[in-house]
C-alpha cells in the first residue's frame, strides 16, 4: 500500500508540473521575442522541477528547536521534540555545551546516517565548513541539524508531505521583456555592510559588493544584493505588488555576476522564497535600501495555496 500510495503521489506531481509548464506555455506575452520567451519558460519549468522535487522545500514539515542536552525525539506524544512522520520513538539527539550534537538511535529505529546504517552518531550542521550537513533519513522523511542566529534546530523533511502532493502550482505575471533591465553596476570600494531580518526576529549583517542602479519610467531605483558564491549575486527584494498580488515578505532574485559594469536584472526570473509555501523555512525579510517604490509586474505571484 506504501509504495503504491508513493507512486501515486509521485504521478500527481508529475502531472501538475506538466499542467503549470503548459500553463506557462499558454501565458500572453508583452511584446517579447520568441527566444526569450522559451528561455524564461524553461527558467520557470526548472524552477518547478526544483521546488516540487524529493527533497524540495515542499517537502518540509517542521522547524525543531533543539535544548542543552538531551533531546528525544519521535512520533509519540512522551517525546521532547514530536515528529510528523517516522517511528514513535527514533531516538536521543544530545546538543553540547560547544554546539556539537550527537544522535543515538533507539533499537529497532530503521534510521540512517548520510546512508549508513549505525547506532549512533555525530552529525555535522549546516554552518560546517567544506562540509555537507549529515541527514538522518527514516523511511520517506529525514532531517539535518541547522544554525541560525546561534540556535540549532532540526530541519524536518517528507517527500510525502502535503504541501507536495497537494500542490497547486505556479503562478507567474505575463512574460514582459521590458523587466529585463541592464542596470549599472556600482562597486563600493569600501566594506559596505546591510541589515536583513528574517520571520525569525534576527536581523544579520550580510556585506555588499556594490550596487544595482537603473531607471524605469524617468525614475532611478537602486537595489543591493550579497554575494553567496563566486558566480552570482542575490537580492532580497520588495516592490509595490508585496503583499498584494505577490508574496508580501519578499521575493528573490539571483544574476550572474556583472560585465563591463552593466548587471542584467531580468524581474520575470524573480521567485517565491520558501516561506511562501511552508511555515517551517527560515526566510529573509527585504531590506528597506531594496524596497522598490513601483509596481514590479513580472515574476511569480502569491501562491495560491498558501495559509500563512
Amino acid at each position: 500500500m506504501a509504495v503504491q500510495t508513493a507512486k501515486w503521489n509521485a504521478i500527481m506531481i508529475r502531472n501538475i508540473a506538466i499542467a503549470s509548464v503548459l500553463a506557462m506555455a499558454a501565458t500572453s506575452v508583452v511584446g517579447g521575442d520568441a527566444g526569450y520567451v522559451q528561455s524564461i519558460e524553461k527558467y520557470r519549468a526548472q524552477r518547478l522541477e526544483t521546488l516540487t522535487g524529493p527533497s524540495g522545500w515542499l517537502t518540509l514539515i517542521g522547524l525543531e528547536w533543539l535544548k542543552p542536552g538531551a533531546n528525544s525525539i519521535g512520533t509519540a506524544a512522551d517525546n521532547d521534540i514530536v515528529l510528523k512522520a517516522g517511528p514513535a520513538h527514533l531516538g536521543v539527539i544530545t546538543l553540547h555545551a560547544d554546539g556539537s550534537s550527537e544522535i543515538v538511535f533507539a533499537d529497532h529505529a530503521e534510521a540512517a546516517v548520510d546512508g549508513k546504517i549505525v547506532p549512533r552518531a555525530t552529525l555535522v550542521d549546516d554552518a560546517a565548513a567544506n562540509a555537507s550537513p549529515s541527514q538522518v533519513t527514516f523511511g520517506t522523511a529525514s532531517f539535518y541539524v541547522i544554525v541560525r542566529d546561534g540556535r540549532r534546530a532540526l530541519r524536518v523533511k517528507d517527500s510525502a508531505a502535503p504541501t507536495r502532493t497537494g500542490f497547486q502550482g505556479l503562478d507567474y505575471f505575463d512574460i514582459d521583456p521590458s523587466w529585463r533591465v541592464v542596470a549599472d553596476w556600482v562597486p563600493f570600494d569600501t566594506p559596505h555592510f546591510l541589515e536583513i531580518g528574517s520571520v525569525l526576529g534576527t536581523v544579520d549583517k550580510e556585506r555588499v559588493p556594490g550596487k544595482a542602479v537603473f531607471e524605469r519610467n524617468g525614475h532611478r531605483f537602486e537595489l543591493f544584493p550579497i554575494q553567496e558564491d563566486a558566480t552570482s549575486l542575490f537580492f532580497v527584494i520588495a516592490d509595490r505588488t508585496s503583499g498584494k498580488e505577490t508574496y508580501g515578505a519578499a521575493r528573490f532574485l539571483t544574476t550572474t555576476m556583472p560585465v563591463d559594469g552593466k548587471l542584467v536584472l531580468d524581474f520575470n526570473k524573480a521567485t517565491n522564497p520558501p516561506c511562501a509555501f511552508t511555515p517551517y523555512a527560515t526566510c529573509p525579510l527585504a531590506p528597506p535600501e531594496n524596497r522598490l517604490d513601483v509596481r514590479v509586474t513580472a515574476g511569480e505571484l502569491k501562491y495560491k495555496g498558501s495559509h500563512h
